[in-house]
C-alpha cells in the first residue's frame, strides 16, 4: 500500500509534474506501417489526459517487456525481459528524457511496478474468468519486478547517464 501511492504522494508534494500522457501505452496502440514496420501514428486517444510520465512508461514496460502475454496461464512463463525493459528505457529516454526532471527518470521503474500491480487489481475485479488469469499474470510480473529491483536500478542509472543530461539517484 506504501508502495502502491508514492507517485500519487509525489504529485501531491509539487515533487512530479503532470503532463500530457497517453495512459495505454501498449503496442497494439500503435499503428505500423507495413512496409517499413516503422510507428505512422498513435491509437486510442480518447485515454488522453494529465499524468505521470512514469505511469505512461509503467504501462509500456508492463506490456512490451513481459515474456507472456497478460492472459498467460502458466505462471512459471511470466517474467520481466530485462533486455526489453533497457530497450524500451532507452527508447523512451532518447524521445523524452530531455523534457523530463532528474525526479521523473527516477521514478520510472518505479511507474511500472504500480501500474502492474494496479492493472492486477482491476482485472480482479471486472471479471472472474478471464480476467483472473490476467490478474495472476500482472502479480506474477510485479513479483519478478520486485526480484529484479536493484537490476532495474542499475539499468536505470547506466542508461540515464548517457541519455539524460541530468543524473539520476537511487531509489
Amino acid at each position: 500500500e506504501q508502495v502502491l501511492g508514492t507517485l500519487c504522494r509525489m504529485l501531491a508534494a509539487g515533487e512530479l509534474p503532470l503532463r500530457v500522457t497517453h495512459n495505454d501505452t501498449k503496442l497494439n496502440n500503435v499503428l505500423l506501417d507495413p512496409q517499413t514496420g516503422c510507428a505512422k501514428c498513435v491509437l486510442d486517444l480518447d485515454t488522453v489526459m494529465p499524468g505521470l510520465s512514469a505511469y505512461d512508461f509503467g504501462d509500456g514496460v508492463r506490456f512490451g517487456a513481459s515474456s507472456a502475454a497478460e492472459d498467460e496461464k502458466d505462471l512459471d512463463q511470466v517474467w520481466l525481459k530485462l533486455d526489453m525493459y533497457q530497450a524500451f528505457l532507452e527508447g523512451y529516454l532518447d524521445a523524452c528524457g530531455h523534457a523530463l526532471t532528474p525526479k521523473e527518470i527516477e521514478v520510472l521503474p518505479l511507474g511500472a511496478k504500480i501500474i502492474t500491480a494496479e492493472l492486477a487489481m482491476r482485472f480482479l475485479k471486472d471479471s472472474p474468468t478471464q480476467n483472473l488469469d490476467r490478474c495472476r499474470t500482472q502479480l506474477k510480473l510485479v513479483a519478478d519486478m520486485e526480484a529484479k529491483w536493484p537490476e532495474m536500478q542499475r539499468i536505470l542509472h547506466e542508461t540515464a547517464a548517457v541519455r539524460c543530461a541530468q543524473p539520476t539517484t537511487p531509489q
